[in-house]
């Protein structure tokens, strides 16, 4: 056991010696290399320091270098602004200069212009003097004052004025004419050529024929019977007179009318006339009609070439069936008018499927116009706008008669269309109530004007032929005489196709050789 703790205490002190040794070692190789280090970080300080010296000095004469370039640049930049401030002042003065001697040439001029302003003032008073003096002696001479000189001076102006206004009106209706007629009677009579629609005039009738006086009783009935039911169910009037073999039918529905006739007809035709009957009879000739009617709308806008019409505007057209205007049926003098506006359309260059449009349905409202009141134009538009159709039409319908004005060439074309189916020869006829009245109206448009001795309506209205005083009018005046009557028939009357207005002045000259 002591030998244990001997060996122990040995070996303990062994490592110890070991410890200690090796420490003291490894400082020592600690210390060598602490120095080799230090001495190497020595050397590249002062390697570095050397740099920056060198750094530090390149970089100083790179400063004076460039201080000395800008104060260079300075000194030349400063050179040449005082040279052009040198040059700039003496600009300046050399304008001062001139400046001076313009000032003292504007006082000379001044000084001259107030003495002639002088001159001028006393010459103006001297003018004058001379003026009113020489006015004086012309109305001494002339027998006639400065307001008297002044009229005669003024009607020989307006006189020349007249004169220049006729040779002016003159000229301006023969350019007019010589470019405008030529290309407008092109159109229109290539229109009616193509639409060369024949024109039988249809008479109203009003009026049944019957085979004998006997029917006219049975038509009567039992004390009145069958003519009061007749007249209740259908809404006509039955006039039986002392007319052999006729009955007359008076309404101012056209489509009730016809229904009427067609029922007074059949009823004849089947010999069995009483109230029960009179209204089957009614019943059958309404569908008959309405039929009738919905084929003739349907054809005529077929016929016309327009489409997508509205079923109770194809209805309305179909009523027209049944209405004249003078004799002429409605219902083809808008499908005359339709082709008309169409083809005059195609030669301007515009689209002829409106003006067809327009022109098929101008007339609508001729169909209930004893229906609603107003003007036939405004009724059509209306209904027109209520069943969808455009502005455009619309606008043509309304002012085909000049109850609006006129906006679009649409609606000239069918205005135009209008009045030359109107005005064909023998489309229409005329009451001799209204013809006396239109010759009456044109003769005292024209004898309203001052030096018109005589007027005579011509050729049927179609011509006004004015007789003047000569010694009242002038040629000159003739010419603005003829066109201011032509201007107040046009404002004034309602006519189809066109009025001459002839103006004759006629001097003679008389003696006799004795």
């Amino acid at each position: 056991m002591p030998d244990v703790i001997l060996y122990s205490l040995v070996a303990v002190v062994a490592l110890l010696a070991g410890g200690a040794g090796g420490f003291w070692l490894a400082r020592s190789v600690i210390n060598t290399e602490a120095k080799s280090k230090l001495s190497d970080a020595e050397r590249t300080l002062a390697d570095a320091n050397r740099q920056a010296e060198t750094l530090q000095k390149e970089a100083l004469v790179e400063a004076r270098d460039a201080a000395h370039r800008l104060r260079t640049e300075v000194d030349k930049e400063l050179t040449e602004r005082r040279n052009e401030i040198k040059s700039s002042e003496n600009r300046l003065s050399q304008r001062e200069a001139n400046l001076d001697k313009r000032v003292d040439a504007l006082d000379a001029r001044e000084h001259q212009l107030s003495s002639l302003g002088g001159q001028l003032d006393r010459r103006s008073r001297d003018l004058e003097a001379m003026e009113a003096k020489t006015q004086e002696v012309l109305e001494t001479v002339a027998r006639m004052n400065l307001e008297e000189a002044r009229t005669e001076l003024l009607n020989r102006v307006k006189s020349d004025v007249v004169k220049q206004e006729a040779k002016i009106l003159r000229e301006i209706e023969e350019h007019t004419r010589s470019e405008a007629d030529k290309k407008s009677r092109e159109i229109v009579s290539l229109a009616i050529q193509r639409v060369a629609a024949e024109h039988t005039v249809e008479q109203t009738v009003s009026s049944v024929s019957i085979p004998s006086d006997d029917v006219k009783g049975r038509i009567i009935g039992r004390e009145g019977r069958n003519i009061r039911s007749f007249e209740q169910i259908t809404g006509i009037n039955l006039i039986i007179d002392d007319t052999p073999e006729v009955v007359v039918l008076s309404s101012f529905d056209p489509v009730r009318r016809e229904i009427g006739r067609l029922t007074l007809e059949n009823l004849i035709a089947d010999g069995r006339i009483h109230p029960a009957r009179i209204e089957e009879t009614f019943k059958k000739a309404t569908e008959y009609v309405n039929q009738q009617v919905k084929e003739a709308g349907d054809q005529v806008a077929f016929d016309a070439g327009v489409h997508d019409l509205h079923p109770e505007l194809l209805r309305t057209l179909g009523r027209l069936k049944y209405r004249t205007s003078y004799g002429q049926n409605v219902l083809r003098h808008s499908l005359e008018v339709a082709h008309l506006a169409g083809v005059m359309a195609s030669e301007l260059g515009l689209d002829p499927a409106a003006a067809k449009r327009a022109g098929l349905l101008h007339d609508l409202g001729k169909a209930v116009d004893h229906e609603v009141e107003g003007s036939h134009a405004l009724i059509g538009a209306d209904l027109a706008r209520r069943f969808g159709e455009a502005p455009g039409i619309i606008h043509a319908i309304e002012a085909h008669h000049d109850d609006v004005q006129q906006t679009t060439i649409v609606a000239v074309l069918v205005q135009a269309a209008d009045a030359i189916s109107a005005a064909r020869p023998g489309a229409r006829r005329e009451s001799l109530e209204s013809y006396i009245k239109r010759l009456e109206k044109l003769e005292s448009i024209a004898n309203a004007y001052n030096g018109v001795e005589k007027t005579y309506a011509m050729q049927a209205g179609r011509e006004v032929r004015v007789m003047v005083e000569p010694n009242t009018i002038s040629d000159d005046q003739a010419v603005v005489l003829a066109h201011d009557i032509a201007k107040q028939i046009e404002e004034e009357m309602e006519y189809p196709g066109q009025i001459k207005v002839l103006v004759i002045r006629e001097s003679r000259a008389e003696d006799y050789a004795k």
